[in-house]
């Protein structure tokens, strides 16, 4: 696997470990607020939902570094957990907001192209 691969993969392992932290702790705080474009009376009345979504991306985040912790042999893991987060990004930005493409979908993307590519190489 390239280093261009390992960066990318990480680096969207970050976004979700992010995200997480934003959903989970942030919410209905000012950084929370502003990242998501929230009324404080919304934020505090999907707080709960709030956490919960960021629990599921922590746990993509896990997989996503759980594969690259396994090296050569986490090459499944990694795509299956790209594969989630693209499947996610397209959904949330059908039933949210397009934004949630470029943010999510398409860094997964990006990554899961360079890391099929690389174990062609």
């Amino acid at each position: 696997m390239s280093v261009a691969t390992i960066v990318v993969v990480a680096l969207v392992a970050l976004l979700h470990l992010y995200f997480m932290i934003l959903e989970m702790a942030f919410w209905d705080r000012r950084a929370g607020l502003r990242a998501f474009g929230l009324t404080p009376e919304f934020a505090r009345a999907t707080r709960r939902l709030a956490a919960n979504q960021g629990l599921y991306n922590g746990f993509l985040a896990a997989g996503l570094i759980w594969g690259l912790w396994l090296g050569a042999t986490g090459f499944a893991v990694e795509v299956f957990f790209l594969g989630c987060v693209i499947v996610a990004g397209v959904f949330g930005a059908v039933t949210v907001n397009r934004r949630i493409l470029w943010i999510q979908a398409l860094p997964a993307a990006l990554a899961l192209a360079l890391l099929l590519r690389s174990a062609h190489a």
